[in-house]
């Protein structure tokens, strides 16, 4: 190992050692020159692949052009540009934009605009949620203890309901559903009034939290309980929009509109980018002045590899290729599932999907996760984990994976659970 890497701070948590010289696709080539299987996608970044040709050029030519435009100041010509490609694949009455760069400042983006908007304090999360690791969105996180422990005080105003996870609870999703939203209902009696709850921000799919796929009539009983209420209804897509789950953004599997969408990791193919969308008429309860920032709105090679990113998930059908990889991926490991006991769930929409280690859902088996995670690595095929005990290992390969791939995939890993017996 390069001994300059020990002058990196040890605060990343790492999957590996290696050193990446370049990429392209699915793989990714280390300095050593070995190739490797990266089903991580950059934590669900490169959804159109490593290096996309039509994104490297993009980059290119926007940096030989204008490289930043600070948006208090002018408007540059590809904020525009994107703002129409972003229309074309949002729900329509979402017409009004802002940019950040990170996820975690549009999470924190979307939690200012709710509370300006309806001059109410508090907001509702859900549990195993991850939404950043500022001191805002570390408050809203409950996936895991390690994100907020040696962090307080914490912002306040943050209340926690349970996510609809029946494997872990036991039940069909009709009684985690009913279990679910009477929790969400005493919740609003017993802790945060309606008059004072701004918005529940919830994942669509549960990302750092397990990759868990709720109920439909959870989430539609979601927006019911909001429009009761006046309370906004925020969908944090930052890990399962841009074809992820096999629609544009996973909201089109539940048939329920949010009042906010986040976007982020998959928005630009690596490029620091994220935004949210609203109503016009919701945006503009937002006094000028009172958020901002000197680069999300001012970069404007993220905003042209934004572009790209989007004409190429349309134009290359990534959306549909990511339903049947992800439908092919499922089917194997399910079959898996049939040999290997201890694989307690596999679970999942598109190509985001999460295989669940433990004999029963009560006993989750870590360390078996990392037994398979270093096998595969062995093999070169990069899998990361997730989930409150870490006990789910999680599929995200980009949108751009072929059939061979996903079997080249399913193999290894085949292979590395058969060694870690």
């Amino acid at each position: 190992m390069n001994e300059s890497l020990n002058n990196l701070s040890p605060v990343w948590g790492r999957l590996s050692n290696v050193v990446i010289d370049r990429a392209e696709g699915c793989y990714l080539y280390d300095t050593e020159g070995n190739q490797h299987l990266d089903f991580t996608s950059g934590i669900g970044v490169t959804n159109t692949g490593h290096c996309h040709p039509h994104v490297v050029q993009a980059i290119q030519e926007q940096a030989s052009k204008l490289i930043f435009g600070q948006a208090n100041i002018a408007y540059t010509s590809n904020f525009v540009k994107l703002v129409d490609a972003l229309k074309g694949v949002v729900p329509s009455h979402l017409d009004g934009f802002f940019f950040s760069n990170s996820g975690a400042e549009a999470v924190e983006a979307a939690v200012k605009l709710a509370r300006q908007a309806t001059g109410r304090p508090n907001i509702i999360v859900f549990q195993g949620s991850f939404h950043g690791r500022t001191n805002q969105t570390m408050a809203m996180t409950t996936s895991k203890t390690v994100y907020r422990a040696g962090y307080t005080p914490l912002a306040s105003g943050i209340f926690v309901s349970p996510y609809p996870y029946s494997y872990r609870y036991g039940w069909n999703d009709d009684e985690t559903t009913d279990f679910c939203l009477h929790e969400l209902e005493l919740l609003l009696k017993g802790q945060t009034a309606p008059s004072e709850t701004a918005a529940m921000i919830i994942e669509p799919v549960l990302g750092e939290g397990g990759y868990v796929v709720p109920p439909a009539e959870f989430m539609k009983g979601l927006r019911k309980i909001c429009d009761k209420h006046g309370i906004l209804l925020i969908f944090d897509e930052i890990q399962s929009g841009f074809g992820r789950t096999g629609k544009f953004f996973a909201l089109e599997h539940f048939g329920v509109q949010p009042d906010i969408l986040i976007m982020a990791k998959g928005l630009a193919s690596g490029m620091p980018m994220s935004a949210i969308a609203a109503p016009l008429d919701l945006m503009q309860k937002w006094p000028a002045g009172t958020h901002g920032g000197t680069y999300g709105g001012g970069n404007a090679v993220a905003a042209a590899a934004a572009t790209a990113t989007i004409e190429v998930i349309q134009k290359e059908g990534l959306v549909a290729n990511a339903a049947a990889r992800g439908e092919q991926l499922r089917d194997g490991l399910e079959e898996l599932q049939g040999r290997y006991p201890f694989i307690g769930d596999v679970r999942g929409l598109g190509l985001m999907v999460g295989v669940e280690i433990g004999f029963s859902r009560r006993e989750p088996d870590a360390d078996m996760v990392k037994k398979v995670q270093q096998g595969c690595l062995d093999r070169n095929l990069m899998l990361l984990n997730c989930g409150t005990y870490g006990n789910v290992i999680r599929w995200i390969p980009p949108l751009v994976v072929s059939e061979q791939q996903i079997n080249d995939g399913l193999q290894i890993f085949d292979t590395a659970v058969r060694a870690a017996l």
